[in-house]
């Protein structure tokens, strides 16, 4: 199972942090399931950037991005060549490291932290 490691964010994950992620599943979904609040704000449809990450490590074993990913990521904040939607990065058998950026562009944000 491959791992995700997580750099420190301020707010999510102050320490960071290392999860198990279970091949196919989404780089949001791992967070998720592992008590990491990753904003996502379209519920994880590819209709926002919220859910933004940059994968700093691993980025290619990630599964091609297709034209509306493309098109929202154009939209981020703090957009990097190894930028990802979180909600469309699919984990396959390489392990990542993720750092979530400081801030999205989120404007209904709900159980604030």
């Amino acid at each position: 199972m491959p791992q995700i490691i997580v750099l420190p964010h301020v707010e999510l994950c102050p320490e960071g942090t290392v999860i198990q992620a279970e091949t196919g599943s989404s780089v949001c979904d791992a967070l998720l399931k592992h008590d990491i609040d990753i904003d996502h704000a379209c519920d994880r449809v590819c209709a926002c950037t919220t859910c933004h990450v940059i994968v700093r490590e691993g980025f290619r074993s990630l599964n091609e991005m297709n034209e509306d990913e493309e098109d929202m990521l154009d939209k981020a904040w703090g957009l990097e060549p190894l930028s990802r939607l979180s909600c469309q990065a699919i984990v396959q058998d390489t392990d990542l490291v993720v750092e979530i950026p400081k801030y999205s562009i989120n404007m209904a944000k709900e159980g604030h932290r």
